[in-house]
């Protein structure tokens, strides 16, 4: 999912092969102890040929025809020589060096001070040890501070990689060789260009010391420092490091690799983009063997379908294709936007459990849920929401500029088209659900808001309050929306509408099927189909009360005004009787279904919580 290096480790190990040769290519150490003979001098096997002259105070023994030579165990052989004062060796043609059996060095010139014990060969210099070999022009050697130089370049090979650069050192006592300038690695697996590299032949270390470019396969490392301990198989790569294989990159203060755990962990403002996906933390680990990734610390993972932020830590499982994330993420999928303490989600089955003070919402619909439990299903785009912060999910919305909460013990939201053509919502709202807002409320046993209509449905029990004094009930009530405003509410089956006057005066509305219709948030007027049964205090100019009036008519309209009722308009002759006020029994006047049911009434947003 993120870094996919593997492999990648396993090529670099191939640099090693090269580094192994300079243990072997120190020339010998030379015994410098005194002993009775002249410990500098360099003595003659045979030749061909061999004059001594005498030049100067200095003896000059010229040597021709396979000229066989050795001071101590370096043994040396040539076609020519010249001996001056038998510590000093000018070796000319077919120049070799033989350390035991296991160095052997040619050129075509060999300079060598027995006193100072420095060596010097020059022109097509090949040292061999094993199966590696070293090409040179030049090539120096001392033995006293046991450093190996060459400054005109030269080409490593073993088998068929080449390491060549313009600079090698070999510190002996330091078990350190050092290749600087141009540094090339051709193998056909890899390929490596570098500024300086050290390897310490003891540890077994790799050390990159400047600019330093990897290219394996497809994919390319990039460093200015770090190291590769190859005997415990760790490897570290800083300053600038980056990676890129195809479209991803990768890049972070240090990438690192542990062979034991095939453990990657780009650590510090780590970053892994591709085409489709991006990730960002302050580190990244990736398991190969498990295929698992951490991002931990500022996490942040995006692709075509979601966006996490925020996160503490982001983990994912790329077997069973499997994610989690923590430290209250917030996920980002098109117009939803969820945050939880945890959220854990499975791709293969596409089921995720945000958990912990959650917060969903859906930005189109204008719409928020709180709770501290919900599951999600990513085909059907479903939220199910259980519990809550007050032990109920809540579900948030604005209308009219003023907000309206509802809870309920179970909240679903999901899109009935899958297909993506249609991207609208439905919710539904299960058992005990109530209603606030500041100038509305409301409850229910179930409820259904389809997105594409703007309509609540409410079932089993629905009861609605307006206005402090109006209440609605019936079998069903649906509340249709337009504007994010209250349009109007139908009421069907057994529909009543009550308005209190007095602690004992109700106006009463009853029918089939009532619509009430709202502007700018007050009750307008009704419309009341079939049946239609009204109990109604009429007043007169000085809002006195002047008698009731009891009407039976098959239609009728009731006109509001700032909230209160006006009066009535009857479709078709009403079968109509006018009361006056004290010939009536007004606490017994009341139509069949009468329910004053005000104590239920949310009276503030905490009694959407508060157990019946």
């Amino acid at each position: 999912m993120f870094l996919l290096l593997q492999g990648f480790m396993k090529k670099i190990g191939y640099i090693v092969l090269f580094f192994n040769l300079w243990s072997s290519l120190a020339f010998a150490q030379v015994d410098t102890s005194a002993s009775s003979e002249n410990s500098a001098a360099i003595k003659i096997i045979r030749s061909d040929s061999a004059e001594i002259l005498q030049v100067n105070g200095q003896q000059i023994t010229k040597l021709k025809g396979n000229v066989k030579l050795y001071q101590d165990s370096v043994f040396m052989a040539c076609d020519s020589a010249i001996v001056v004062d038998r510590t000093q060796l000018f070796a000319y043609d077919s120049v070799s060096i033989q350390q035991g059996d296991s160095l052997v060095a040619y050129a075509e010139y060999l300079e060598y001070n027995g006193e100072t014990r420095k060596a010097y060969l020059e022109k097509d210099v090949v040292l061999i040890s094993g199966e590696q070999q070293l090409f040179t022009q030049r090539l120096d050697y001392d033995l006293n501070t046991k450093v190996a130089s060459y400054y005109f370049g030269a080409t490593l090979v073993n088998d068929s990689t080449q390491l060549t650069s313009r600079r090698g050192y070999y510190y002996v006592d330091q078990e350190e060789a050092f290749f600087k300038d141009s540094v090339q690695v051709n193998d056909p697996k890899f390929y490596l260009k570098a500024d300086t590299l050290n390897f310490n032949t003891g540890t077994k270390t790799v050390y990159f010391l400047g600019p330093t470019l990897i290219t394996a396969d497809t994919s390319d490392i990039y460093c200015e420092d770090g190291f590769y301990d190859t005997e415990n198989g760790l490897a570290v790569f800083s300053q600038n490091a980056q990676y890129q294989k195809g479209d991803r990159q990768a890049v972070a203060d240090e990438i690192r690799f542990e062979d034991a755990r095939r453990l990657y962990v780009l650590a510090g403002n780590a970053q892994v983009r591709d085409s489709a996906r991006y990730a960002e933390a302050d580190t990244i680990r990736y398991f190969e063997g498990t295929d698992e990734s951490y991002l931990e610390g500022n996490a942040i993972f995006r692709d075509q379908d979601r966006n996490i932020q925020n996160a503490n830590t982001i983990y994912y499982n790329g077997q069973n294709d499997t994610y989690r994330a923590d430290g209250r993420p917030t996920f980002s999928d098109q117009d939803q936007i969820l945050t939880a303490d945890i959220f854990d989600f499975d791709e293969s089955t596409g089921i995720g459990l945000a958990v912990g003070t959650v917060l969903w919402q859906d930005t189109s619909a204008k719409i928020a849920i709180n709770t501290d439990s919900a599951r999600y299903l990513q085909e059907e785009d479903y939220l199910k929401a259980m519990g809550g912060p007050m032990g109920r999910p809540e579900l948030i919305t604005v209308l009219q500029d003023d907000s309206l909460f509802l809870a309920a013990d179970t909240l679903v939201s999901y899109r009935p088209d899958t297909s993506g053509l249609d991207t609208s919502r439905i919710l539904t709202a299960s058992y005990d659900v109530r209603i606030f807002k500041s100038d509305f409320q409301g409850k229910c046993d179930s409820m259904v808001y389809y997105e594409t209509d703007s309509l609540f449905r409410l079932f089993r029990n629905p009861i609605l309050w307006a206005n402090d004094s109006t209440q609605f009930k019936a079998d069903s009530i649906a509340i249709q929306m337009a504007n994010d405003e209250i349009d109007r509410v139908i009421l069907v089956g057994n529909a009543i509408i009550i308005d209190q006057e007095t602690e004992e005066l109700y106006n009463q509305i009853k029918g089939k099927r009532i619509t009430a219709y709202f502007k700018d948030g007050e009750l307008d007027r009704l419309r009341v189909i079939g049946n239609a049964e009204t109990i109604y205090y009429a007043k007169d100019d000085q809002n006195q009360f002047i008698g009731v009036d009891q009407s039976i008519c098959s239609e009728l309209a009731v006109l509001f005004e700032d909230g209160e009722l006006q009066r009535l308009k009857f479709y078709k002759e009403p079968n109509s009787t006018l009361f006056p006020m004290n010939k009536v029994d007004h606490a017994s006047l009341r139509l069949d279904g009468f329910e004053w049911l005000i104590q239920q009434k949310p009276k503030q947003r905490s009694d959407l919580f508060v157990k019946n």
